[in-house]
């Protein structure tokens, strides 16, 4: 990582792993997934993490012990969570609800959340050290599909760590669940919103057909792509009221009500593609995900906590993108959502079947998850809410080009948006000119840069 760490080291005391099950029997079932849950590229952990400071009117409490038991009460109502994966005919996913537990971690770290200081920016730069250890290369059906560690620190506030299994919910799924937990663990004895499975809502039509256009999947060849000697470096860029100000001052008037996501993803868009220097005749992609809940008529029911998004889109070349003026890139990116719809997503479920679960393609591709909506850090276990609440890792998925935008309170208390970025370091340069220069205004980077080293290009 670029970023340079102020906290002093620390020493971390783990207990042996244990398994939480739920505090009552669960029905003992099979739920198949949903096509959109069961692609390819969701089969892997992915990791939030939250940090809390000490509440003192929580003296007397233990956060381990609140968590530990406010999660066993969860998981009667999410109990597919505490089951295993298993693999059918042509290897569609499916949860053996077998009421086995989810990996709980307690642990203990000698360090306070004051020496932490600026670290606590997301992506927290110490998250794998609060994380559950659990080898990369182990087979996910092997796995529970929650892996939790929560931490005491020496100032009372603690760190919760939930890695899920993204086959079984997408963020706003996870949100859903996390908010059940912590009414849980504050003395509410049945969720707030009732959990819903219906993923027969999200399956291949019979028979299946593809009625849309689906670029974010085009399949695309490249010898270098993501190649793991590829030198990355790692920034995080914070848009508070002021830089998000200086970025609608860039736009025509009609083009000012765009949302935070819309600016910053296009913005990102556009400076990375000129710091990657990609040669300007080649098409490059930026794909938005896209949450479908309230795209269907009538809306996905309240409490379907499966994965319901998509990422159509954008294409334009990279010498488009980087000569037009920045409002070119904020009207594809806000044109190409509106290519959700209810027919989309059963296309895209149709595409899963008759191409095998493909991957998106990572070719020239940057992909961007606004989690704002998710509300990890309004995640109140009777602590209060979180100080940070956002992805373990500044990355999104299998492939650098995806990242995601998390809100956070910086250390001067503005509230604003955090975006993270991983870049091959010959390339980090230029990005973090281009990227401060039109925070502040300036979009004075018309032309499209002169070639790059083959390296850069190859390897995005």
């Amino acid at each position: 990582m670029a970023s340079s760490s102020s906290c002093p080291p620390f020493t971390m005391h783990k207990c042996k792993p244990e398994l939480v099950t739920p505090s009552i029997p669960t029905p003992d079932e099979t739920k198949l997934l949903s096509e959109i849950d069961d692609q390819n590229y969701l089969r892997f952990h992915y990791s939030i993490i939250q940090i809390y400071q000490n509440e003192s009117s929580m003296a007397n409490k233990d956060p381990v012990r609140v968590i530990r038991q406010a999660l066993a009460q969860a998981l009667v109502f999410y109990y597919p969570f505490a089951g295993r994966l298993r693999e059918g005919r042509g290897h569609k996913l499916m949860v053996d609800c077998t009421g086995e537990g989810v990996m709980f971690i307690e642990a203990d770290a000698d360090v306070t959340l004051d020496q932490f200081g600026d670290d606590l920016q997301p992506p927290f730069i110490h998250s794998k050290a609060f994380m559950c250890d659990v080898a990369e290369s182990e087979d996910i059906k092997n796995l529970p599909l929650l892996l939790i560690q929560v931490t005491r620190l020496k100032c009372g506030g603690f760190v919760v760590s939930t890695g899920w299994n993204h086959v079984m919910a997408d963020g706003a799924g996870l949100s859903q669940f996390m908010q059940a937990w912590a009414e849980m663990a504050r003395g509410i004895k049945t969720p707030s919103i009732s959990p819903l499975w219906r993923r027969e809502l999200l399956m291949a039509r019979d028979p299946p057909h593809i009625t849309c256009n689906h670029r974010e999947y085009d399949q695309i060849q490249d010898d270098n792509l993501n190649s793991p000697d590829l030198d990355l470096v790692h920034r995080s860029f914070f848009f508070g009221p002021a830089q998000m100000a200086a970025l609608r001052g860039l736009l025509p008037r009609q083009l000012r009500q765009c949302t935070a996501f819309d600016l910053i993803t296009a913005c990102f868009w556009r400076c990375r593609t000129r710091a990657l220097q990609i040669d300007a005749d080649e098409d490059v992609r930026m794909m938005c995900i896209v949450n479908a809940r309230n795209r269907f008529r009538p809306p996905l029911p309240v409490g379907y906590y499966g994965n319901a998004f998509a990422y159509p889109a954008a294409m334009t070349t990279a010498g488009k993108l980087c000569a037009n003026p920045y409002a070119y890139a904020v009207e594809l990116i806000h044109n190409v959502k509106g290519e959700v719809t209810e027919e989309y997503m059963h296309s895209v479920a149709d595409l899963m079947v008759l191409k095998g679960r493909c991957m998106p393609t990572t070719v020239r591709s940057c992909l961007v998850s606004d989690l704002t909506r998710a509300r990890f850090r309004d995640v109140d276990f009777g602590w209060g809410k979180a100080l940070s609440g956002a992805p373990a890792k500044g990355s999104t998925g299998p492939f650098y080009g995806g990242t995601h935008i998390v809100s956070y309170k910086n250390s001067k208390g503005v509230d604003g948006l955090v975006l993270p970025v991983w870049m091959p370091t010959e390339a980090m340069p230029m990005f973090v000119k281009d990227m401060e220069d039109m925070m502040s205004g300036n979009q004075n980077q018309q032309s499209h840069p002169t070639k790059a080293a083959s390296f850069i290009r190859s390897t995005m």
